[in-house]
């Protein structure tokens, strides 16, 4: 297992080469230890997918920080993936983005994302909107003030295109780039092009949540996008296949039915380190 600082540098390797990966997205421990075991080395827990998996809420800036990082901490336990985590807005002003920053390094992440929607969503508000420039740059600053390791890597991201255009979106690229972030990431992407705009206006590795599915891999990492989101989809899965199993058996289905679409025993050991757990047993509770 890597420690958490190397764990970060790896993720700094990779967002100074010039590939373009997608990060594993995963929500607990043994979903983190599947997607290590099948090559993976860099993983994503989304505040959705947190809300979603945690309180099983929508994502509705209702999850705590302490809630979030915690399951950060189950996560971390049970893989060494370099973990990048969407933060959200910090949980509040710049004060609380400092502890945000404090417990999710702690945790062990190796990058967590700052972004400058107005959450959560003020009252009377139509849409998503958006903090000033000014604000969304108190908050980068205090995040790059409050870690303590400078391997880790703090992105500074905005939706923006979406409601100010990409003009809006790089100006406030431009300025938590100018601010000290290590990369910036980016949602609602429309094009290629965008992207290199943003490249060229910030110099940063570009972290890509969404963008049309034309563009490929290889276009991504020619115009400085580094890591590219696939969406969240083995929550969905978990989820379907929970729905369906819970209802053959409540239902009368017989278990063994379920036999062909289930984890085979090995594959239960392997995801929860049966062997080593056994070897543990049998060194010290003889």
């Amino acid at each position: 297992m890597l420690t958490p600082t190397e764990q970060r540098q790896r993720l700094r390797a990779f967002l100074a080469g010039t590939e373009c990966r997608s990060p594993a997205s995963v929500f607990d421990a043994l979903s983190a230890r599947v997607a290590r075991s099948v090559g993976y080395e860099i993983g994503i827990l989304a505040g959705s997918v947190a809300s979603n998996t945690t309180l099983a809420a929508p994502d509705l800036i209702v999850l705590t920080l302490t809630e979030f990082a915690d399951q950060v901490r189950r996560i971390q336990r049970a893989s060494d993936l370099s973990l990048i985590v969407d933060a959200d807005h910090g949980y509040g002003n710049a004060l609380n983005v400092m502890r945000t920053v404090e417990e999710c390094e702690h945790a062990g992440v190796s990058c967590l994302s700052i972004e400058d929607t107005a959450l959560p969503t003020p009252f009377g508000s139509r849409g998503e909107s958006f903090v000033s420039i000014e604000e969304g740059v108190g908050k980068m600053k205090a995040a790059l003030a409050a870690r303590r390791d400078p391997s880790l890597v703090i992105a500074g991201r905005t939706s923006a295109i979406r409601g100010e255009g990409i003009e809006g979106a790089i100006s406030r690229l431009r300025a938590y780039a100018q601010a000290g972030v290590d990369c910036v990431f980016v949602v609602g992407l429309e094009s290629l092009g965008q992207l290199e705009a943003i490249r060229a206006a910030t110099g940063l590795p570009v972290i890509v949540g969404s963008a049309p599915a034309s563009i490929t891999r290889e276009q991504f990492a020619a115009a400085g996008g580094r890591v590219l989101l696939q969406g969240h989809q083995p929550t969905a899965a978990v989820v379907r296949t929970l729905t369906e199993v819970y209802t053959h058996l409540f239902s009368g289905g017989a278990p063994a039915e379920l036999k062909p679409r289930l984890a085979s025993p090995e594959q239960m050991d392997a995801a929860t380190r049966a062997a080593d757990y056994a070897s543990w047993q049998r060194a010290w509770l003889r």
